[in-house]
């Protein structure tokens, strides 16, 4: 169990500026203590979670909070080499985005993804979303060490 005074790291994958300025603010807003890293793309997130180029001094996030429709390396290629990585594929993943087909949640669930959220367009309605997983997710269940 993680110390309490410690934060939890949470790795924000979000081209939208305001959609990561929405996040951020509800997780600052939160009743748990975290530290959120935020990435624009695919590629960004991969270099960060692998610690390279500007990232060499990383944290390992407790979770990722990663949109599916990005520039150069979408969602999907992320979750799939993210899964495939012994080092990281026991890190969290939780798909949030604006997409609500159900080939998207499908395949976010076959590529390993841990939760599927489709964003609500409502502000009140996101921040319950982004609360809601991280009281999930840092209160509820025990993540891995």
């Amino acid at each position: 169990m993680q110390n309490d005074s410690a934060p939890f790291d949470i790795l924000l994958v979000e081209d939208d500026p305001a959609d990561a300025g929405l996040a951020k603010r509800a997780l600052r807003e939160g009743r748990i203590l975290c530290r959120v890293n935020h990435v624009r793309d695919g590629v960004e997130a991969l270099e960060y979670l692998r610690r390279q180029d500007r990232y060499i001094g990383a944290s390992r996030p407790d979770l990722i909070l990663l949109d599916l429709n990005m520039p150069r390396l979408d969602g999907r290629a992320v979750l799939q080499e993210l899964k495939a990585d012994p080092e990281l594929k026991t890190i969290p993943v939780v798909v949030l985005t604006t997409s609500d087909v159900d080939r998207d949640v499908n395949a976010s669930y076959l590529l390993g993804a841990n939760s599927f959220i489709t964003k609500p367009m409502d502000m009140d309605a996101f921040f319950d979303a982004i609360k809601s997983v991280e009281e999930y997710w840092f209160r509820v269940v025990r993540l891995p060490r």
